[in-house]
């Protein structure tokens, strides 16, 4: 089973694109001395979640499919790390927070549901 897949009409890929802006963009004001740090290092996770998924989408099998999407699953958990971390030391408020937890929630349900449903056309 082939696994490429249309990249621009993967919602998830988009979402995960959204995701990585918003990161970007929160990240903005972050400290300076955090440039090389904690804003680098949410900014690379984020940039991952697409990228992995775009990368899993273009290969031949529906195995490397899904192994890039939970390379990408691997991606938005260290980010909610950094987020959580972030949050803490008062660099993100609660509330954005809250709606970028979300948007990875969103995000990694989608990659579930999609390795599942090719898991199952596997059979």
């Amino acid at each position: 089973m082939k696994a490429r897949h249309n990249l621009r009409k993967l919602k998830v890929w988009n979402d995960a694109v959204d995701l990585a802006v918003d990161i970007y963009r929160a990240t903005e004001n972050f400290p300076r001395e955090e440039k090389f740090g904690l804003v680098s290092q949410m900014n690379r996770s984020a940039v991952s979640i697409p990228s992995n998924i775009a990368e899993g989408a273009g290969r031949n099998t529906a195995g490397e499919f899904i192994q890039f999407l939970g390379i990408a699953n691997g991606s938005g958990n260290e980010l909610f790390t950094q987020l959580v971390i972030s949050n803490r030391l008062n660099f993100i408020n609660d509330e954005t927070m809250e709606v970028l937890e979300d948007k990875i929630d969103k995000v990694q349900r989608s990659m579930y549901n999609i390795g599942k449903t090719i898991e199952t056309q596997k059979k």
